[in-house]
């Protein structure tokens, strides 16, 4: 029992240090699910040793979850992201943007599929011993989402000081020259900060950053803006940013704008939803920025489909990584295979 204390407590030091070392790294979700491990084994010994009772009826708790999970977790998020599909598309724009949870569910319709071909054994032991093989890259990515889920969610509880010399409020799509409801959310968001510290010293600059989509009528940076200053902040504590078009030149061009105002030592923050918080934060760190997010809120209806966006958007910034493992699975797997048929099959 005090080894697994021991053990949970190096973890907890560990993930504490990464992560006050550095939040925006994805290795933080990572540390802290071993964390959770190692908590959800010490407390299971701890619970047996000592007999206690609300331990016990927690672990069997637990357990009776994770083996509902195990087997109708499946055809329960199916049948969620079904549902979900169908109220986004009600509510939002039909595009194949708006549709990957209806993309999803049909993705894991097609492994179920092809888990019962293969259970059923129609083709030579060592094509199916292959194909079985695909289960262990399903595994790895389930593994990497979790990890990915976790820092985002964590991430999520940053606190910044009240001594912002900036607040650098990132831009997403107009309705022509309209603010829609989801960058509205971040411009009131970045309002709260503004006041909150305009109460106790000098207020920030606040710099909305966005160019000109080919679809809207103005830039991002003035309508956002003119939405601020409509709703009380000063002309001129804003500055507009609007040659960025995407989240990575957002950071990149307003560092520039920093630095050319005051100087490399400034502090700021991003304003951006709690769904793209964490990936904002990593492009913030390749811009050089030291900058920390804080998240509006989003529409909960909308935040399955955003964060499997979010998930694509991280395999793609780290496509070689995944690229490497995957490729090494299937490698790995093919050369089992046929060890089985040479050595195996011909034995027999």
């Amino acid at each position: 029992m005090f080894f697994l204390l021991g053990l949970t407590l190096i973890t907890l030091l560990i993930f504490i240090t990464s992560y006050l070392k550095d939040s925006r790294k994805l290795i933080n979700g990572f540390l802290f699910n071993i964390f959770l491990f190692s908590a959800m084994i010490t407390t299971i010994d701890i619970a047996f040793e000592t007999q206690n009772r609300f331990l016990i009826l927690l672990v069997i708790a637990f357990v009776i979850i994770i083996l509902l999970v195990l087997t109708f977790g499946i055809y329960a998020l199916i049948l969620a992201l079904l549902i979900n599909a169908k109220i986004v598309l009600k509510r939002e724009s039909r595009t194949r943007a708006n549709s990957l949870t209806f993309f999803l569910a049909i993705g894991l319709i097609l492994y179920l599929i092809f888990s019962t071909i293969i259970s059923k054994k129609i083709f030579p032991n060592e094509i199916n011993m292959f194909l079985g093989g695909s289960s262990v890259i399903v595994f790895y990515y389930l593994f990497d989402i979790f990890n990915f889920l976790m820092i985002s969610f964590l991430y999520q509880f940053n606190r910044p000081k009240l001594n912002q010399d900036f607040i650098i409020v990132l831009g997403s799509g107009l309705i022509g020259d309209r603010v829609p409801p989801l960058l509205a959310s971040r411009i009131n968001k970045a309002i709260e900060f503004y006041n909150k510290q305009k109460l106790i010293t000098n207020p920030p600059k606040i710099i909305f950053s966005g160019g000109q989509g080919p679809d809207e009528k103005i830039s991002e940076a003035l309508a956002m803006q003119r939405y601020a200053v409509k709703n009380g902040i000063p002309f001129e504590d804003t500055i507009l940013e609007d040659k960025s078009i995407n989240t990575l030149q957002n950071m990149i061009f307003s560092k520039q704008i920093i630095n050319n105002l005051i100087s490399q030592n400034s502090a700021s923050i991003f304003v951006t939803n709690n769904f793209h918080l964490f990936r904002a934060g990593i492009y913030a760190k390749k811009a050089g920025l030291k900058s920390q997010g804080i998240g509006s809120k989003t529409a909960l209806y909308f935040l399955p489909n955003a964060m499997i966006r979010e998930y694509i958007a991280f395999v793609v910034m780290y496509k070689k990584r995944h690229a490497i493992i995957v490729s090494s699975l299937v490698i790995i797997n093919l050369i089992l295979s046929i060890i089985y048929h040479f050595f195996v099959i011909s034995y027999l």
